[in-house]
């Protein structure tokens, strides 16, 4: 009978180990931070900061990133969406710890929306904690959104506000941040990054989900782009406008233009426009000549007829990266719209 008991006792030790095990494993299981399909209508263009000196270095031993930035950034096309609506969510289920709101978002500027933000630099957010000495961070939320107070209980995936662009944001996103007893710990990395430099973790803190969407890396982005009728204003495509579905047989011009997220060195960008009938109507390809957050381009002509003819045109661009001795298609971009 003790030989049983004690078989019954050491696989209950055993499956407690187990279990422990795996819970430790899981670690947090973050979901995405907001209501995004990542690289269609959302993307992440600053992941942590991992290079310990001035230098910059994300989880990929990439560029992607600036220094000492201790979050990840998801970032929607336009401030238009601000306007309508995309709801950010809890990662994890916590304890909400504290939460602000109430100061303004910059309306596409570029720039942060109050003139003092010292101490203030996060915007509007929140803090959850997750137990066991884990805590997750929002910022930059749009004014009046916060949906929770302190001490609420959520749920993964539950809504907490809205996407905005308070605080230190030059442009519309939610940052999250990640932390275990008070470090920075980087969601991709998680808390045993393993023997390589490069690349996830052993234990990434995301959930299957949320990775699968995340991965494979994505060091850049041509996120927004159209056919205007004039040279267009990255300002003002910026808050959303330039995204016409028509244009007049009387426009001006047609052009073609794009907004990317991180560009290096070397890197080509090949505007093309294409008339009703499929012809080129423009084919342009400039070089990089320094790393940039954020490029803006565009290329077209001017009317010298009467009328453009009337059908549907579409651009298209591409950005073209030297990477181990072989020219990539590192993203690409395509629009279409109807002249009459």
């Amino acid at each position: 009978m003790k030989s049983r008991k004690r078989s019954f006792r050491i696989g209950w030790l055993v499956l407690g180990l187990v279990l422990a095990t795996a819970e430790a494993a899981a670690e947090l299981g973050l979901e995405l931070p907001l209501a995004c399909r990542p690289g269609a209508d959302c993307w992440v263009v600053n992941y942590v900061d991992l290079d310990p000196g001035p230098g910059v270095r994300d989880y990929a031993c990439g560029r992607a990133s600036y220094d000492g930035h201790k979050g990840v950034d998801f970032a929607v096309r336009d401030f238009s969406l601000v306007t309508q609506g995309v709801p950010v969510r809890a990662a994890a289920a916590g304890v909400v710890l504290r939460a602000r709101d109430g100061m303004a978002d910059a309306g596409g500027t570029g720039g942060p929306a109050d003139n003092d933000i010292a101490g203030r630099e996060c915007g509007n957010g929140l803090v959850i904690d997750h137990g066991r000495g884990w805590t997750t961070q929002y910022c930059h939320l749009r004014r009046g959104s916060i949906a929770v107070k302190p001490g609420d209980r959520v749920a993964a995936g539950d809504a907490i506000g809205m996407v905005g662009q308070s605080g230190l944001a030059e442009f519309p996103h939610v940052h999250i941040q990640v932390a275990k007893d008070g470090q920075i710990v980087d969601p991709f990395r998680g808390v045993e990054p393993g023997g390589a430099t490069c690349g996830l973790g052993v234990r990434p803190l995301w959930s299957g989900g949320a990775l699968t969407a995340l991965e494979p890396y994505r060091p850049s982005a041509i996120y927004n782009g159209g056919i205007a009728g004039a040279a267009p204003d990255a300002a003002a495509t910026r808050r959303g406008l330039h995204r016409e579905t028509t244009l007049s047989a009387a426009a001006p011009a047609l052009v073609a233009w794009a907004d990317i997220y991180w560009v290096e060195p070397g890197d080509r960008i090949r505007v093309r426009l294409f008339g009703p009938a499929g012809e080129t109507l423009t084919d342009n390809t400039t070089t990089v000549e320094k790393t940039q957050a954020r490029r803006f381009v565009y290329a077209g002509l001017r009317r010298k007829i009467a009328a453009w003819p009337a059908g549907v045109y579409r651009s298209e661009v591409v950005l073209l990266r030297e990477r181990d001795g072989r020219t990539i298609e590192e993203a690409r971009f395509a629009h279409a719209l109807e002249v009459r």
